[in-house]
């Protein structure tokens, strides 16, 4: 009897390694991981409105957003099975080593893309973010597919796919596109790619070369163009939190933290441009793992969005929904006990006598921002003055 069970517990093993396979083969065409950085994006987009309701629909922006990308690599991989198998970093993929035939992740690849549309138009009230969905999948497998044994553009074009999903979060939480933050998300995304890529890109240029890919470092034997590159969209990238803070969509205390994150991103950055060794590349790639997530979590913190939502939204129901908001709102409120930017502003304001409400700023960003009114306001008032003949000591 014991002997009998010995290959009846083998038989076990070997169905339960085969289901483990299959799962990783799954994962592999799917590019589960680019997909997750894909879904957080969508949700920090999402929340970037200010609120995590209705669950419903920011459910069905992430799944809906998961198989929309699950769908455009699935293609991309159909389409790129030969330049794969000439490359040692994608050789494994299911499709060069069999594991999924090409009619099955043709099928796959359909299924995810028109499931993944159906549930962004059925779970979302905006028709925006179905149809970004499914033109990202187009974008992706079609256009960038394409264009990367063609041309260099292929990475400005990737681009553009990687900053559609922080906007597609937006218009599932009720904004529009053209939104100042929509704009905001895209754009952090879009030049974040760029130091990301091209750092990856160096790293493996050998293999791209292999695999007959136009990537800017396959052309590029002395590193000038991709270092060159990497700094330039880094100094873009750096630009952001004072973008955000100057057009209020964040408060001034992004603009300092933000200096924080893009003066390392800078060094790295600079590093490379200086030495352009695999290790300094690879220096510039880590940092973009993490630089990324720490921006938009920062956005989330400081925005005013955010800020405005929690005065108006009743929390009478407290459900998971509302234990999540609870934390956010936790976590933010916690930040500011311990932010000089919002001490130095508490410390020093004063109640109007009428009404109550704060009034003087010290702090030297608030006070920056006072100043820079005040000049302009003075300027007007000269440029009037002196058109009357009427100087300001006289006034």
């Amino acid at each position: 009897a014991v002997a009998a069970s010995i290959p009846t517990d083998d038989n076990e093993k070997e169905e339960k390694t085969k289901k483990v396979s299959q799962g990783r083969s799954l994962a592999e065409l799917s590019k589960a991981r680019l997909s997750a950085l894909v879904v957080a994006t969508s949700t920090v987009g999402f929340m970037a409105a200010g609120t995590i309701y209705p669950l419903s629909a920011l459910a069905a922006c992430s799944f809906g957003t998961a198989l929309c990308s699950s769908s455009a690599s699935t293609w991309n991989q159909i389409f790129e099975i030969d330049r794969d198998a000439k490359m040692k970093r994608t050789a494994h993929r299911p499709l060069v080593t069999g594991d999924f035939s090409v009619q099955t992740a043709m099928g796959l690849g359909t299924m995810t893309g028109l499931g993944g549309t159906a549930l962004l138009y059925l779970g979302t009230d905006s028709l925006w973010t179905p149809v970004l969905g499914l033109a990202n999948i187009g974008l992706y497998s079609g256009l960038y597919t394409y264009m990367k044994p063609r041309s260099e553009w292929n990475t400005w074009v990737g681009a553009v796919v990687g900053a559609v999903p922080p906007v597609m979060g937006w218009t599932a939480a009720g904004g529009s596109p053209l939104d100042p933050e929509a704009l905001w998300l895209a754009s952090s995304l879009f030049l974040w790619q760029f130091p990301h890529f091209f750092a990856l890109s160096w790293m493996h240029r050998v293999d791209y070369e292999r695999g007959g890919f136009q990537m800017v470092p396959v052309n590029d034997p002395t590193g000038d163009r991709t270092s060159h590159l990497i700094t330039r969209y880094t100094w873009y990238m750096s630009t952001l939190p004072f973008i955000s803070t100057l057009t209020e969509i964040t408060n001034s205390m992004f603009a300092i933290e933000g200096l924080v994150l893009n003066a390392y991103a800078l060094k790295v950055a600079h590093n490379f441009d200086k030495d352009r060794t695999n290790a300094n590349a690879r220096k510039v790639f880590l940092t973009s793992l993490w630089y990324l997530p720490c921006l938009l979590t920062l956005f989330i913190l400081h925005s005013k969005t955010w800020r405005d939502e929690e005065t108006t939204t009743e929390t009478t129901n407290k459900g998971l929904g509302a234990m999540i908001q609870d934390y956010i709102t936790l976590v933010r409120n916690t930040g500011r006990s311990v932010c000089v930017h919002e001490q130095i502003v508490n410390n020093n304001s004063t109640d109007d006598s009428a009404g109550g409400a704060k009034t003087a700023q010290a702090c030297p960003i608030s006070m920056g921002k006072d100043t820079a009114t005040s000049a302009k306001e003075t300027a007007n008032d000269l440029a009037a003055n002196s058109s009357k003949g009427v100087s300001l000591e006289e006034k």
